[in-house]
């Protein structure tokens, strides 16, 4: 029995290594080497040639994934909580800065209202190369005034009321003859804002300007009668002088 076994052990290795040997040297499948499937073409030395582009990589269709639905949940109090908060916070947002605002304004008229005003008075004075000074000359002024409410203090209300008036502005005129003309072209741009006082101020105007006038004339003519009267009334004086001789 072992004798048996023993041929068969031995025998086994060689014919496993036949069998490879066979395999090895003579296969069934033939193999053969990878060539190119289209051969490069080469580029001539002597001619432009320009090579085949490439076709176009084909694009895959974009991937659409599907929605999933979102679920809608109520808001918790303290969501409210903070949208009552933002309206506040709005509403006192929106109620001071119209509060700026109008402080903001009102401080801009403030400003030009005072610029306005200490530009009108600058314009009020004189020029410094025409030799006119306002302190006494307004202390001239005020004086003709107090004269005339001396003078007038005995008599009517309206006189009262007028004279000194009218002293005081004749007295400006003659003293202070440019800041008399500022003040004046100032009080009729003013007026030109109410066509029925500028109206009334021009018909004024004319009217005392054509009384003046006829005031004028009027004492011209006295003077000179009067001046013929004592030519002629001299004349005779001398006359019967003369005749007396």
């Amino acid at each position: 029995m072992a004798s048996r076994l023993f041929p068969r052990q031995r025998f086994a290795p060689v014919a496993t290594g036949a069998v490879l040997a066979g395999i090895a040297l003579f296969p069934k499948t033939t193999l053969h080497a990878e060539s190119p499937s289209e051969p490069e073409p080469r580029k001539p030395i002597y001619d432009d040639y320009e090579a085949p582009a490439a076709p176009p990589a084909k694009s895959s269709p974009p991937q659409t994934t599907p929605e999933t639905p979102t679920k809608t949940r109520s808001p918790t109090p303290t969501d409210r909580l903070a949208v009552q908060i933002g309206k506040t916070r709005m509403f006192l947002y929106t109620r001071v800065a119209a509060a700026e605002d109008k402080v903001n304004s009102f401080m801009d008229s403030a400003l030009n209202l005072e610029s306005s005003f200490t530009s009108t008075i600058a314009s009020l004075a004189p020029p410094p190369q025409s030799g006119e000074k306002l302190m006494p000359g307004a202390l001239y002024v005020l004086v003709a005034t107090m004269t005339g409410s001396i003078i007038s203090r005995n008599r009517s209300i309206l006189l009262r009321g007028a004279v000194p008036l009218a002293v005081g502005i004749g007295a400006g005129w003659i003293v202070l003859p440019i800041t008399m003309r500022n003040v004046s072209d100032l009080l009729w741009k003013y007026e030109q804002r109410f066509p029925a006082i500028a109206d009334g101020h021009i018909r004024t105007r004319e009217g005392v300007e054509k009384a003046w006038r006829m005031a004028r004339v009027h004492t011209q003519q006295a003077v000179n009668i009067v001046d013929d009267t004592i030519s002629s009334g001299r004349e005779t004086v001398e006359d019967w002088v003369k005749k007396g001789k």
